[in-house]
């Protein structure tokens, strides 16, 4: 009874460092030995965040190998959620969170991972594969561009009207705008993100 005591408390840490530690650089995260492993983890999650599966993978190889026996699931837990974000697997996401213990990503997230993966494949990726990603962006962006230049005619209609070229640009200016409050908004919905994951590893 004592020794799960212990194991508790010792588990208990290891989350409380955690904590503590999400507020510091990368810099110093990589020079942290006294919580290695907590460090290690964080570093793990944040390439995660910017997709860079082989980092990710690299720092929570470090993270478990640092960590205690009885701490090394959790880890293992939470470098497959992170491997499944970094490498667009929606579902392999939303099982590995659920194990955490965490909600689950909504159907919107989950959706954007997914476009994403599309979009823009991971790494190792067939030449294919990321020649649809090429197609797919192409798509995109001339149907922003048909859309902006459909707004733009409307706002000029009752001006008389524009020609081609100011409806285009103008039509360029509602894109470029738009896409900054859309990326804007995901910014702050991903720190909203972070901090609730850090609340729920305090808990």
């Amino acid at each position: 009874m004592a020794k799960q005591r212990q194991v508790r408390m010792e588990q208990k840490s290891a989350l409380a460092a955690m904590t503590q530690l999400e507020e510091r650089s990368d810099d110093e995260l990589l020079s942290e030995t006294k919580y290695r492993a907590a460090a290690q983890a964080i570093l793990g999650s944040r390439a995660s965040e910017r997709y860079d599966a082989q980092a990710a993978r690299e720092h929570f190889r470090k993270a478990i190998a640092a960590a205690r026996p009885q701490e090394r699931m959790q880890l293992r837990r939470m470098a497959e959620a992170s491997l499944a974000l970094a490498e667009r697997r929606p579902n392999d996401l939303k099982a590995a969170v659920e194990k955490l213990g965490q909600q689950a990503p909504s159907k919107r997230q989950l959706f954007a991972l997914r476009l994403m993966g599309l979009i823009s494949p991971a790494q190792g990726s067939s030449k294919l594969v990321r020649l649809r990603g090429v197609l797919m962006i192409l798509t995109i962006v001339f149907v922003l561009l048909a859309l902006g230049f459909g707004v733009a005619k409307l706002v000029l209609l009752p001006f008389g009207g524009g020609g081609t070229f100011a409806s285009i640009g103008i039509g360029v200016l509602i894109v470029i705008v738009s896409l900054a409050v859309l990326a804007l908004v995901g910014k702050r919905k991903q720190a909203a993100a972070r901090k609730k994951a850090r609340a729920a590893r305090a808990g």
